[in-house]
């Protein structure tokens, strides 16, 4: 996880692997619904236990990628993510299928935190970020456009995540035993969390900026069926397209890199995507619906890599990006069930215009963390003064070039400035 790698594919491999399962969610919801005796409640509470051991994991080792090395950490990660997730794939048994979802979800949460670690010790955090989503983005496509003509087996999404699981397994040989930081014992573990005000104001924030995401993709399907009168295959292509343009939106986030800074795609990203989820939550029609849910997941991408990319320059040893992570994991867990609660008292539309007020104000603490000065400036070292006593030297106008006479040294009061 050096900087000095140009590419750390070991990390976006990692990080694409760590997000997959939160990636595949609402088709893992759907297909536990309808393959096993489970309620569309009960199957959406599997999935937020999911996410919740998820981000279970990211709190409790935030700040211990350093004591048990990233590889170790990152090969027992997934491990047990093919495991749980695995075997909540092969069983129909409904306590076995929690089990396994919990498990899968922590080794997910394990693999995340590591790749969140690496990430932050990046010289370009925004740009491996990017890489990472694009990855996630690109398979989770590809698997929404695969999954539904393999069959109704309530497993295959999970299926799919342990399988990427092992494949990312071989990977982790090229990740570091240590960090640099642990093997210098430059930074201990008990040392306090740098830019502590901005981390916690940026958890927070984006806690309730996942949320309010997640609320309306919990019942994005249920607009398009009931209040925008599609039919399922449409709604299904639109889903595709908009994780199309989702892709492009990686890219695009790439391509732009640093040179805006993180306020303004940040700040004026997270309106934006306030509009849409505004225009997809009352459309009323295949034209709204579509243009509000692909504009949406064109944006998402964008700004969640400067955020990310923002959390991992607040400390070099990743622990905000992990903290930051692991908070939007429970926004995202929580989005589901709030979602349906407002829909069902509030309404589609009422819904969205609350959603979409949240996400303004949730801009300004967004921003305000994003224009404060983060990476520590590098240490200035004291000039020591030491002062050489010596006879003057005399020197004409036209001295020969050449080395001195011994009496041509420095006279008194001449200062040698030596940095230490």
């Amino acid at each position: 996880m050096s900087a000095r790698t140009t590419t750390p594919w070991p990390l976006v491999a990692l990080f694409t692997a760590g997000y997959l399962a939160a990636y595949l969610l609402p088709t893992t919801v759907g297909r536990l619904d309808a393959g096993l005796p489970l309620t569309a409640t009960q199957a959406g509470a599997i999935g937020s236990a999911l996410l919740l051991s998820s981000a279970t994991a990211g709190f409790l080792l935030a700040s211990r990628v350093d004591r048990f090395g990233p590889r170790t950490l990152a090969r027992t990660g997934l491990l047990l993510a093919a495991v749980g997730y695995g075997t909540a794939a092969l069983t129909t048994t409904v306590p076995l299928v929690i089990a396994g979802a919990l498990a899968g979800g922590f080794g997910s949460g394990t693999a995340t935190t590591v790749a969140a670690a690496g990430v932050a010790a990046q010289r370009d955090p925004h740009r491996t970020t990017t890489l990472g989503l694009l990855g996630v983005s690109g398979l989770a496509c590809a698997l929404y456009l695969t999954i539904p003509h393999l069959g109704p087996a309530h497993g295959l999404p999970l299926a799919a995540v342990a399988c990427t699981a092992l494949l990312v397994l071989p990977v982790t040989r090229r990740l570091p035993t240590r960090t640099p930081a642990a093997a210098s014992q430059a930074v201990r573990a008990t040392d306090p969390l740098p830019h502590f005000r901005s981390g916690l104001v940026l958890a927070a924030a984006l806690f309730f900026w996942s949320l309010a995401q997640n609320s309306l993709w919990g019942v994005s399907g249920r607009i398009g069926l009931t209040q925008a009168g599609l039919t399922e295959v449409t709604v299904g292509a639109v889903f595709a397209v908009a994780l199309g343009a989702g892709l492009l939106g990686v890219i695009g986030a790439g391509a732009l890199g640093p040179r805006l800074g993180s306020a303004w795609p940040i700040g004026a990203g997270t309106a934006l995507i306030a509009g849409c989820i505004a225009l997809s939550a009352a459309a009323g029609d295949l034209t709204s619906f579509a243009t509000g849910e692909i504009a949406w997941n064109t944006l998402y991408p964008v700004v969640l890599s400067y955020v990310i990319g923002l959390a991992a320059s607040l400390d070099p040893r990743g622990r905000w990006a992990v903290l930051v992570g692991s908070a939007s994991s429970l926004g995202t867990a929580c989005g589901p069930l709030i979602g349906s609660l407002l829909s069902a008292r509030a309404g589609y539309p009422g819904m969205g215009v609350i959603l979409a007020l949240g996400l303004l104000l949730v801009t300004v603490p967004l921003t305000a963390v994003a224009l404060r000065p983060r990476r520590g400036t590098p240490q200035e070292h004291p000039v020591v003064e030491i002062p050489l006593e010596a006879v003057p030297a005399g020197r004409t106008a036209y001295d020969m070039a050449g080395p001195r006479q011994a009496a041509a040294a420095p006279g008194p009061g001449t200062t040698y400035k030596q940095a230490v």
